[in-house]
């Protein structure tokens, strides 16, 4: 067998390798999920480089029941919607999709970020997650503060 050969089927071995790596996937049809609550980043807050911006966030049955029951169950999903916030006159409006970030409640998969994964997907492409394996410092760094509270910084609105 050829170098190149090799090469070739060394990279094929590590794409299915890769490929069957279970990761947090894109949450089809979440728009149609509880909406919990929607609030705007404006300049001046802390974060506003990274999130300013029109956040709705969405959350499964399951997260429903979590937010309800103060327990959250493995199959939790939470969405965060981030869009751009557009001042037009005196009103705002959502602007592009900035981010789609998905919190996936698994205790025992994510025990070192707080039994959450946490996945997030530019522009809301399904396509392009960013968070990866980089989940501890991309995104629990700032949930981990909110231990007492589920690691969230939500609460469902009746």
């Amino acid at each position: 067998m050829g170098k190149v050969a090799f090469w070739l089927l060394g990279a094929l071995a590590f794409a299915v390798q890769a490929s069957e790596t279970p990761g947090i996937g894109y949450p089809e049809g979440y728009r149609d999920w509880r909406h919990v609550k929607t609030m705007e980043i404006k300049p001046g807050h802390a974060l506003y480089e990274s999130f300013g911006g029109i956040h709705h966030l969405y959350a499964n049955p399951e997260a429903v029941e979590g937010y309800r029951s103060g327990r959250f169950r493995d199959g939790a999903v939470i969405v965060f919607d981030l869009l751009e916030a557009r001042h037009e006159g005196n009103t705002l409006a959502e602007g592009g999709r900035k981010v789609l970030g998905v919190m996936v409640r698994d205790a025992r998969k994510h025990a070192s970020t707080g039994g959450w994964g946490f996945e997030a997907f530019a522009a809301g492409d399904p396509k392009r997650p960013v968070v990866g394996e980089d989940a501890a410092k991309a995104c629990f760094g700032c949930h981990a503060a909110r231990q007492s509270d589920n690691y969230l910084f939500s609460s469902l609105r009746d």
